[in-house]
């Protein structure tokens, strides 16, 4: 797969997979056994998932934020892997352990490392802002 072809499959995966959440394109998307390999203070950080467990990671991930949104802001590629450097915004419509639902935008950012294989996404590792979400949630009116 060239760097242009991956970037390009990268982008579909975020609007189709994340953004529409259109879990019947999965499989068009991510090899059937995904790793997480770093993503510190995701639940499922350092566990390997099948396309149905990565579907679970997602429906849960997106529960508190249904209407959340990532935009890419840059893109590089070499060799296997792309880098995409994300911005991300969701309203907290519903609880999360410790935050009930407070109907505020949330905003975030981060930069995650794609690896590819065979034409699909094999894991990821990334660095993502998770503070500043604490603080927005915890923010007193």
């Amino acid at each position: 797969m060239t760097p242009d072809a991956m970037k390009a499959h990268l982008v579909a995966f975020f609007d189709e997979v994340w953004n529409r959440r259109d879990l019947t394109r999965l499989g068009r998307y991510i090899a059937p056994d995904y790793t997480i390999r770093s993503d510190p203070g995701d639940p499922w950080d350092g566990k390997t998932l099948t396309r149905a467990e990565f579907a679970d990671r997602l429906r849960i991930s997106c529960a508190p934020f249904p209407d959340q949104v990532f935009s890419i802001a840059d893109l590089l590629a070499e060799g296997n892997r792309v880098v995409a450097d994300w911005r991300w915004t969701g309203t907290h419509l519903a609880d999360l352990p410790g935050f009930p639902a407070s109907g505020r935008v949330i905003k975030t950012s981060g930069v995650t490392i794609y690896d590819f294989e065979d034409g699909l996404l094999r894991g990821h590792r990334q660095q993502t802002d998770r503070l500043s979400v604490y603080r927005q949630l915890a923010a007193k009116d």
